[in-house]
């Protein structure tokens, strides 16, 4: 049974905590070392969930033995199989680059990127290497979502017509939200510290659309099983004047013969609704309902006629990242597909075309096709 190494390269991102965790607790894993990426702007607090407590809390309550200030000299100092990258959504391209030219698989926190031309930077990348680039989604963690595109491929809503998402909370670091991993804040953060962490800096890859539409995306274009070709964007500061990225945004997305609606909120209390995904097909409508102590699945048929369902139990042994990471590496057997590289490619295309439009005010083309040359 083969031993792999596992170092963290990046702490912007929270989901360290729970990414790291779970290879932590594999029986096949061995914590190396971890280095944090160098922010645009230094984070002025070390709160729960901001950088310095999430380096913190890897060393103290999950046990990474060792960390470094710089990756580049990390990568050439230690030996890794695996590294976790939870950076900036903006350095993806330049930590997956270091990654690949050390030979060491990635395994990115969502979205792949900030935009599709730093994706192609990975995909080019680690296929140069020959090395993995894995994209993780919490979704595909979701007995519920699973059990939902099941019942879509078994033509229980016949074809799908439409797709709707909604992603929201009070910001990541907002009052009250809840991070995998990670206790919730005991109150709430000032504009001033959250200013000045990368969420809240465009130019860091912040904002609500790289944050939740890029749920949306992926799940439309894994449910609708087609590629988009066009998308309407938009972004909006409403409630975040400490920072220049949106904190809400939409996305209308044009698929050959249907389409999705995404959302992405910072200043959400409450859903008031399920946030979804609802799927409506031609024979039926599927509402993934994430409230409450018992998640379920609900086909409605029309005139009172509605089913539920629980989401089956995931896979033994491939139940979250690392468990998926190193049976595909023992065995050889296919990743999930929404992990797998040009799947993400397309999900990443679809992202990218909101974003530019958001920028252009008019629909954009989904560029697709481009990465699967060379």
């Amino acid at each position: 049974m083969s031993t792999y190494r596992i170092g963290v390269i990046g702490f912007a991102h929270m989901h360290i905590n729970s990414l790291l965790a779970q290879f932590a607790a594999h029986p096949q894993s061995v914590l190396v070392a971890g280095a944090d990426t160098v922010p645009v702007r230094p984070d002025l607090g070390d709160v729960r969930s901001t950088r310095k407590w999430n380096m913190q809390n890897a060393v103290d309550k999950i046990g990474l033995p060792k960390l470094y200030d710089d990756y580049r000299e990390m990568l050439e100092k230690e030996e890794f199989d695996i590294v976790i990258t939870c950076a900036e959504n903006a350095q993806h391209g330049d930590v997956a680059e270091a990654c690949a030219a050390a030979g060491v698989h990635v395994v990115a926190e969502k979205p792949m990127a900030a935009s599709l031309h730093e994706g192609l930077r990975m995909a080019r990348a680690a296929r140069a290497a020959n090395t993995l680039m894995i994209i993780n989604w919490p979704t595909t963690w979701s007995p519920e979502i699973h059990k939902a595109k099941a019942l879509i491929d078994a033509g229980e809503i016949g074809r799908v017509l439409q797709v709707k998402w909604r992603g929201g909370h009070t910001g990541p670091l907002g009052p009250g939200v809840r991070h995998p991993g990670v206790v919730n804040q005991s109150e709430p953060l000032s504009g001033t510290v959250r200013g000045t962490t990368w969420w809240h800096q465009a130019d860091a890859g912040g904002g609500a659309m790289l944050d939740y539409c890029c749920y949306g995306s992926k799940i439309s274009r894994w449910f609708v099983g087609d590629q988009a070709t066009g998308v309407v964007g938009l972004r909006a500061n409403l409630d975040s004047p400490w920072g220049d990225a949106e904190d809400n945004a939409a996305m209308l997305v044009r698929f050959p013969h249907a389409y999705t609606i995404c959302e992405g909120s910072w200043t959400t209390l409450d859903h008031g609704v399920t946030p979804g995904p609802i799927v409506y097909g031609t024979t039926g409508t599927l509402v993934i309902d994430s409230k409450g102590d018992k998640p379920h699945v609900r086909l409605e048929r029309g005139a009172g006629q509605t089913t539920l369902f629980q989401g089956d139990p995931l896979p033994a042994g491939r139940s979250n990242i690392a468990e998926e990471v190193i049976h595909h590496l023992d065995t050889g057997e296919a990743l999930h597909p929404t992990l797998d590289l040009d799947f993400n490619l397309e999900v990443m295309a679809i992202l990218d075309a909101g974003l530019r439009s958001a920028a252009s005010g008019q629909m954009e083309q989904v560029d697709n096709g481009v990465w699967r040359v060379g």
